[in-house]
Parts: C-alpha cells; sequence; structure tokens
C-alpha cells in the first residue's frame, strides 16, 4: 500500500545563540502527534561552542553529522569523534553525562532526534553505539542510492542501534528519478528534506529543503506500506519512521519522562549525584 502524506511543515529558524552560530527546530514539540518522535534540531556551531557537559534521562539521542566533527564525551569516561556521515545512537535511559563539542576548528554541522522511550524503558542502563560512515550498506538505484542507517531498503538491511526500533534511511535521487522505501505499516514515518525537490507519496506532493513531510501508520500492522519519491531535481532527504508509544509525555529541560513526579525525581537525582547511578 502507497501511502498518502499527512502533512508538511516548515521548521522553525531560531538563529544563533551563546552555544551555535545557527539552530533550526525541525519538529514542533507536540508529542502526541509525532509519537515516538519528542525533538528534531539542525545546529551550525565552531569552538567555543557547542554543547558543554549536560544530563538527560528517559529518552534517546540518534546524531548524525553532515559536515565537520563532533567530539563526544561522557561520564563513563569514553570520548570520540564523530565525522561526516557517522551517526551516534545514544539511549540515555536512567541516566547520562555527556559533552558534544565541535573538533577542531572547522564548523560543526549536525542533525539531532530526540527518541521517546516507553515507561518500561525510562530507566534502562545508558549506551552509545558508534556508526561510521564506512560501514553504512548502500543500495545502489538507478539515478541514485539509499544509505541504509537501520531498517531496509530492498535487501540492503541494517539493525538500528537505538533501544526503541526505527528506521533511518539518507535518500539521494537524481533528477527525473524514483524510488519507493518500504516501512511497517505500525509505523509512523517523517521525511526531511536536505536538498532539491521531489513529488512524494501517493497524492505526489511536492516537498522541497527543507521541508518536513509526515506519514501515519496504516490500519493493517501486519503489511509493508511504500513511501514513493519522485525527484525533479538532484534531491536529497532523509526519512525516520517507527511505532508510536501510547503514553503520556512529560518533558522539561534535558528529561523526558510519563509524569511531572518523575520529572522532579530525574532533577533531584541529578543535584544529588544519582543520575547516572
Amino acid at each position: 500500500m502507497e501511502r498518502k502524506t499527512d502533512r508538511i511543515e516548515d521548521p522553525i529558524e531560531l538563529g544563533a545563540s551563546e552555544q551555535v552560530q545557527a539552530k533550526r527546530r525541525v519538529l514542533r514539540e507536540d508529542f502526541a502527534r509525532q509519537s515516538p518522535f519528542l525533538r528534531f534540531s539542525e545546529d551550525w556551531f565552531v569552538a567555543p561552542g557547542g554543547f558543554d557537559t549536560h544530563p538527560h534521562r528517559g529518552m534517546e539521542t540518534v546524531t548524525l553529522v553532515l559536515e565537520g566533527a563532533l567530539h563526544h564525551r561522557d561520564h563513563t569516561g569514553a570520548n570520540g569523534v564523530l565525522c561526516a556521515g557517522d551517526v551516534q545512537w545514544m539511549t540515555a535511559g536512567r541516566g547520562v553525562l555527556h559533552s558534544e563539542l565541535p573538533h577542531g576548528p572547522e564548523l560543526a554541522h549536525t542533525l539531532q532526534l530526540w527518541l521517546n522511550l516507553p515507561a518500561a524503558s525510562k530507566m534502562v542502563p545508558a549506551r552509545y553505539v558508534d556508526q561510521p560512515f564506512a560501514s553504512v550498506p548502500v543500495r545502489r538505484i538507478p539515478g541514485g542510492e539509499v544509505r541504509v542507517y537501520a531498517g531496509a531498503s530492498g535487501d540492503v538491511r541494517q539493525p538500528h542501534g537505538s533501544h526503541w526500533p526505527m528506521m533511518l534511511l539518507d535518500i539521494a535521487l537524481e533528477a527525473g528519478h524514483r524510488s519507493e522505501a518500504e516501512l511497517p505499516a505500525d509505523y509512523r514515518a517523517f521525511v526531511y528534506v536536505l536538498e532539491g525537490s521531489a513529488q512524494i507519496g501517493i497524492d505526489r506532493r511536492r516537498i522541497r529543503a527543507p521541508h518536513v513531510a509526515w506519514f501515519e501508520p496504516t490500519a493493517n500492522p501486519s503489511a509493508a506500506d511504500t513511501i514513493a519519491f519522485a525527484a525533479e531535481e538532484p534531491f536529497r532527504a532523509l526519512l525516520f519512521a517507527g511505532p508510536p508509544i501510547d503514553e503520556p509525555v512529560v518533558a522539561y529541560g534535558p528529561f523526558v519522562m510519563n509524569t511531572v513526579d518523575e520529572i522532579r525525581q530525574a532533577f533531584a537525582d541529578y543535584q544529588s549525584g544519582r543520575l547516572t547511578a
């Protein structure tokens, strides 16, 4: 079944701050409507900017470096550098303390998705999975390619690095070429356009950078759906998809829980040094 586009949104430009030269809020904070996805930002920053040591609890991050390099360090003592095309899958779970800073003098250009966790998994142990660009499998198609960070494209498959299941495909097409992405019928999906324009979905809606197009789950969870792309010019987009989490969301600062009391406890644990204990 080919899906119809539910809605197309424009991101919100937030400008510069002490941390970044520019920030774009890609997703609204309409948690119930876009579950399991919480927040998604695009950032451009140089030293001494970036995101110094800060906490998280109750969610996951998926970080993709588009340009430059990102130096990551966390409370376990682990640290490393993510380069262009690399992805880091971080499960905050019970708690993490980490920093994300530009590596070297170049501009770091990154995308970071916040992915929710269900109540039963909010307090799982923290973990990281780094996914180097060179290790990501690629499906070659006429007039383009699909890089499979998580999920599947045709016969090319890659396990997800997150605790909660999700797909992440990087789709690139030359002008005049087509592609289809297949995903489970019970997954909600959104497409973020990085470059160019295309017609998308069974309704052939026109999207162009930096649009976000949403696709809702369909009725038959045992089936597979497709989202079609027809490039009008050189086109690149990221497709994110995952099963919704039908639970209340309370998000405050770096913590995402199910109740206000759980948020209060997260702050108390952080202030007393017990967040990562």
